[in-house]
This record gives C-alpha cells, structure tokens and sequence, in this order.
C-alpha cells in the first residue's frame, strides 16, 4: 500500500511519521526472515542485524509493514547513506551492522498466522500490532501514530531535524490495499524522483544529470537537468551508477535520446547549444528537490532541479508517469 501526495491533513484520519528509510516488508517464517522492497527487491542479506531479532522477536506467519532506518548518534538524526551504504558494504557488512546497526519501524500487520488481516479495519491492525510489539528489542520499534492533526504538523515541524520526511495519514477504517491509493503523504520539502537518462562529464564523476520519466508505453522521456552535482555526491553517485548502469557506446541507437541533447528539448535549463552527454540504461532512480512553482506534471520542466540522493531501493517503474506528448 503507498502514499499518494497532498497539499493538506484530513480530518479524523490517523497520522504518522514518514520515515527517511527503506519501505520494507518483513515476512516471518519458521526458520527465515525475508525482507522485500516495495518494488520486491529482496534487502534480507543487507540486514543481518534486522532479520535475525525479526526471526526471535514474532511467530511464524506474521507479515509487517515498516520502515527500516539507520541511526546516526552523532549526527541526531538517521542515516540515508548508511542506509545505502548496506547495499555496496560487501565485506564490510557485518562490521556496519556492528557499529550502526538498523533499525524497523513497524507501521501495519498484514497478516497474523493463519488469520489473513488486510480486509481487517486500520484500528483492527493496529491493535494487534502493538500486541506484537509490545515486548521487542529497542531495534524493532512501532511507529507513533497520532489522531491530532497539532501534533502531527508538530512532528513535521520538530522532528525533521532527526529525518523525519513528513507526515502519512491513514484512513482509521480502511482496508490493506496494494497499489498507490489509500494513504496521503505531507512532505517537509518538494522532492520528487526521477530516472537517469544521462550524465555530463563522465560515468564516475557526473557533471549534472539528464533525467527522464516513463510514459504509458514504457518509453522513457526526458524532463529536465539538474544543477551541478556536489563534487561528494558525485563520487556517491558515480558508484551507484557503475554499479547499476551499463554505459551504451556499443549499442547508442537503442536510447531513446538524440546525441547531443537539442537545444530545444533543454530550453532555458541548457541555454542555445546542444548538449553532448553520456547516455546510460535508466536503471537508477534518484530524488531532487524542486522548485516550490515546478508543474512536476508538465511534459518538461521549466528549472533545474537540485539532486538529493539516490534510491537504491525504487525501480524505474516506482517513479510517476511522464506527462503525455
């Protein structure tokens, strides 16, 4: 079940943080623990730590939705690039789950044993989640939820600081459905994600990035530029994309892109002259922040955008639509 964006808190709904972490389901077996992305990427060997008090801490047959995070003490706050880094740790995994070791926080129970529960109430749900959680270790958290929309704009307000993204609310007597409806999401800023279609500069240390989003027909459309990567999340970002990405030279006909980018296709983001760029498969998903007065839905979009980091855990198929052309 996912969030779609609002401007507003309903009325007599439920609120709750929205987490600076991985969406995760936790699927409790007898003798296993698998944990799955929300577009069903499987993060169970990224987080030993987890998985091992998930397997002691419920019976088998219990599914969770939640949030796993990682907490930086020193900073206050959590930790999106130690998130990451879990995915590129390879040898050194166990040594970051020793010294910043993760975190669920559990927000729904989708199922109980033998009893199925997402036909079940939001109330119904949440009752028996605070059940189950009643005595777990400090790393498996319930997530707070609230019915006073002061305090919910006071977690916006005051917990940012510590990664708190915004706040979703939940209607108290809906049912568990998969897709994008259901819940809302209030952002404290203006992010949105999109695909890397391209890069200036080079493959490991991108200049800016050419983004682009899929249409109906699975083609994927350039929207925009982004402003100069910072020279410490470029190195960031040039792993993610070597690591993800395959460069095109030996097939370039098969982007959907002219090489250089046109003039017109960047507008006012690029100025008169074409673009020479490195194309890549648009495999990584990244999220930036965008001007307050964006249409994110126009075909192209008028600023550049401001990259914030990368998804390792979205597909290119999790980002909205482009617009129609």
């Amino acid at each position: 079940m996912r969030a779609t964006a609002a401007t507003v808190l309903p009325p007599g709904w439920r609120y709750e943080p929205k987490w600076d972490g991985f969406r995760a389901l936790a699927w409790i077996y007898e003798h296993r623990v698998l944990l799955q992305s929300r577009n069903g990427r499987t993060l169970t060997p990224y987080f030993p730590d987890v998985t091992r008090l998930l397997r002691t801490a419920f019976p088998a047959g219990v599914v969770l939705d939640g949030e796993l995070i990682v907490w930086d003490p020193d900073r206050g706050r959590t930790s999106f690039p130690a998130l990451q880094g879990r995915i590129t740790a390879g040898r050194r995994l166990l040594r970051e789950a020793r010294d910043r070791p993760g975190h669920f926080v559990a927000f729904d129970v989708l199922r109980d044993g033998p009893s199925d529960l997402v036909d079940r109430p939001l109330v119904e749900r949440r009752a028996r989640l605070e059940e189950l959680l009643a005595s777990a270790p400090p790393q498996l958290q319930l997530c707070p939820q609230t019915t006073d929309t002061a305090e919910a704009r006071a977690w916006m307000a005051d917990w940012a600081g510590a990664g708190v993204e915004g706040i979703v609310a939940k209607d108290p007597t809906g049912r568990y459905t998969p897709g994008p409806t259901g819940w809302i999401k209030l952002k404290t800023r203006n992010t949105v994600e999109a695909i890397v279609g391209g890069v200036t500069g080079t493959l490991s240390a991108p200049g800016t990035l050419l983004l682009g989003r899929l249409d109906a027909d699975g083609r994927l459309r350039y929207v925009g530029l982004t402003h100069p990567v910072p020279t410490d999340v470029a190195a960031e970002l040039g792993r993610a994309l070597t690591r993800y990405v395959a460069q095109q030279r030996r097939q370039p006909d098969q982007h959907p892109w002219p090489q250089p980018l046109p003039p017109t296709w960047a507008g006012q983001l690029g100025g008169t002259r074409p673009i020479p760029y490195v194309p890549v498969r648009p495999e990584v998903v990244v999220e930036v922040e965008v001007d307050v007065a964006f249409d994110t839905e126009a075909r192209r979009w008028r600023h550049r955008a401001k990259l914030v980091r990368v998804r390792a855990d979205l597909s290119p198929y999790d980002v909205a639509r482009a617009a129609a052309f």
